[in-house]
C-alpha cells in the first residue's frame, strides 16, 4: 500500500503540549524549571524553530512554536523530551525506572490571527487558572513573566501577529467555558485551531477530511476581549 504523503509543516505554527506519565511531578524546585529551560534554550540553538510563547506548569508544559523546516519540529520535541527525561532520572537516581512523559506530545497548528493571540492567552495564562499565583505575568515560568521583566530573552522571537497594547489585562480576565472546552478538545484530537476556511485548506494540504462536517464546536472567546 503505497504511503500517504506528508503534507509540509515549515512555517505553521503550532500549539504543544507534554505531560508526565502517571501524573509525576516534573518540577518541584526552581532548580528543576532552570533546567528544564536551559534543555529548551538549547534546543532551540540546534534546531530551525521559532518559540513565541511557553508556560512550565509542576507536571506538564505547553508551547507555541513555529518549525522554519519541514521535520524540525518533530525532531525538536524528541530531543527536548529525550534530554530532558535523561537529566530528570539521572538527578533523581530514577535510570530505568520506567517513562518520565505520557507518550508522544500533542499539537495542533494555529492559524496567525485572532486565534493565535487566544491559544497565546490560554498558555500564559496557565498558572493563573491553576490558582499558582495571583496575576498570571508573576509565574517566573512563562514567557509572559519573561516579557514583562526585564530579562534579556533573545531565544523568545517576536509574534507573527501584534498583540493588543492591554494584553496584560486580557491575559489576566478568565475565559469562557466554551473557550476553554473548544481549545482543549481540539488539542486532545489534534485539529486545528483556526477559521473553517482556514482549517479547510490545511484538510486538503494534509489530506484529511474537511473540519467541521460532524458539528465540530466553534472556538468562542470572551466577548470584546481579543475583538475590539
Amino acid at each position: 500500500m503505497p504511503r500517504r504523503r506528508r503534507a509540509a509543516t515549515a512555517g505553521l505554527v503550532f500549539h504543544v503540549i507534554n505531560r508526565a506519565a502517571k501524573r509525576v511531578v516534573l518540577f518541584e524546585r526552581h532548580e528543576d524549571y532552570a533546567a528544564f529551560e536551559l534543555v529548551l534554550v538549547t534546543a532551540l540553538s540546534k534546531f530551525e524553530l521559532a518559540l513565541f510563547a511557553y508556560c512550565l506548569m509542576p507536571n506538564h508544559w505547553h508551547l507555541v512554536l513555529s518549525p522554519q523546516r519541514d521535520g524540525a519540529l518533530s525532531r525538536f520535541m524528541h530531543w527536548v523530551t529525550m534530554t530532558h527525561a535523561r537529566r530528570w532520572q539521572t538527578h533523581r537516581k530514577l535510570d530505568g525506572q520506567g517513562a518520565v512523559y505520557q507518550g508522544r506530545f500533542k499539537a495542533s497548528a494555529i492559524s496567525e490571527d485572532d486565534h493565535f493571540l487566544r491559544v497565546c492567552r490560554y498558555v500564559e495564562r496557565n498558572a493563573l487558572r491553576a490558582a499558582l499565583v495571583e496575576r498570571a505575568e508573576h509565574w517566573q515560568w512563562s514567557s509572559l513573566s519573561r516579557r514583562v521583566s526585564t530579562m534579556e530573552t533573545p531565544w523568545l522571537a517576536a509574534w507573527p501577529v501584534s498583540p493588543p497594547v492591554d494584553w496584560l489585562t486580557i491575559v489576566n480576565v478568565a475565559q469562557t467555558a466554551a473557550e476553554l472546552d473548544a481549545l482543549r478538545r481540539a488539542l486532545a484530537r489534534g485539529e486545528p485551531i483556526g477559521n473553517e476556511a482556514w482549517r479547510s485548506d490545511l484538510a486538503v494540504r494534509f489530506g484529511l477530511r474537511a473540519p467541521g462536517k460532524r458539528g465540530r464546536p466553534r472556538l468562542a472567546i470572551c466577548p470584546g476581549v481579543l475583538n475590539k
